[in-house]
Parts: C-alpha cells; structure tokens; sequence
C-alpha cells in the first residue's frame, strides 16, 4: 500500500500545482487588450443577422476617411459611385450576393456519384475474386428436378407444397 502512494505522490504534487496555477490565472487582472482574438467580435455576412457586429473594413484609407467625413452631411448631395463605396465599407455583400446561387452542388454530386462509382467497384471486385461460385442447388434445372422430387414424394398434401399440386390434370390449381 505504502509503494503505491511512493510511486503516486509526485503525480498528486504536480496535479495540485497545476490546480494552484490555474486558480491564479483565473483571478489575474489582465489588461482588456490581452483578451484572447476568439472572444472579439467578428464581420460576418449572414442574410437572418443583417447587421454584423463590426464593419468590413476596420482600417481605412485617407480617400475613405474623408468619404466618412461627406456621409455625415446630407445624403442628396453624394453621387451613387460614393453611396456604394460606403456601403461596402460597412458590408461586404449585398442581399443579392448573398442569395446568388453558387455552383456547390456540381461538387456534391460529383463527389457522391464518385463514391457511388468507388463502391461499385468494390463490390463487383469481390464478386469476382472474393466470393464463391454459386452452389449447382441455384440453378433452374436443378430447381425444377427439386420441386418433381418433391411431387413424387407429395410433401405435404394436406396444406403443404403438395396441396397446390392438381395430381389429376398434371398441373397447379388455381
């Protein structure tokens, strides 16, 4: 018993120091530009959340920093050229982008009529090499000898195989 603890008891140290570790992290005060960059909000193009959290372009160029200027006075007096050029500072597609089709299910049916082909393969493969010949008992003549053999022998002439048999005419009933 006494080994046993021996052998475990430098696991058990550094198992509570790392436990002492990360209670210290936990309670450190870190300054807000060391949050990790999965936790700062992100630009995403979504059609049901139409306003993303921050705009396309974080960083400006001085053509569009004076174009920010110009959007804040009346909007009649800017061209169409610049309404468009500010909208694609704050979005990177239109609803119309958005909803454009694209032709990813070329892919998707290319890839599955692959497999589809891949397993074809596989399958004929093995009945070739893999699996047996078929045994002599699946062929129609050695079918038809069974079920005269079984006439001959009138298996089941109450409710059997024989009962359908008409022994009289040479035929099955009907």
């Amino acid at each position: 018993m006494l080994s046993v603890l021996a052998q475990r008891s430098p696991l058990l140290v550094k198992l509570r120091a790392l436990g002492a570790a990360s209670v210290r992290a936990a309670h450190s005060h870190e300054s807000p530009d060391a949050t990790p960059y999965y936790t700062k909000p992100v630009y995403l193009d979504n059609r049901t959340l139409p306003l993303p959290d921050v705009p396309f372009r974080a960083s400006l160029t001085s053509q569009e920093l004076s174009l920010k200027d110009k959007e804040q006075g009346p909007w009649n007096q800017l061209s169409q050229e610049e309404k468009i050029s500010l909208y694609r500072i704050k979005f990177n597609n239109t609803y119309a982008e958005m909803n454009k089709p694209t032709n990813e299910w070329k892919s998707v049916l290319g890839g599955i009529l692959f497999f589809f082909g891949i397993t074809g393969l596989i399958v004929w493969w093995q009945r070739v090499h893999v699996f047996p010949e078929l045994p002599h008992t699946l062929e129609k003549d050695w079918q038809a000898m069974q079920v005269k053999r079984m006439l001959d022998m009138r298996m089941g002439p109450i409710q059997g195989f024989s009962s359908h048999w008409d022994y009289e005419k040479n035929q099955w009933k009907k």
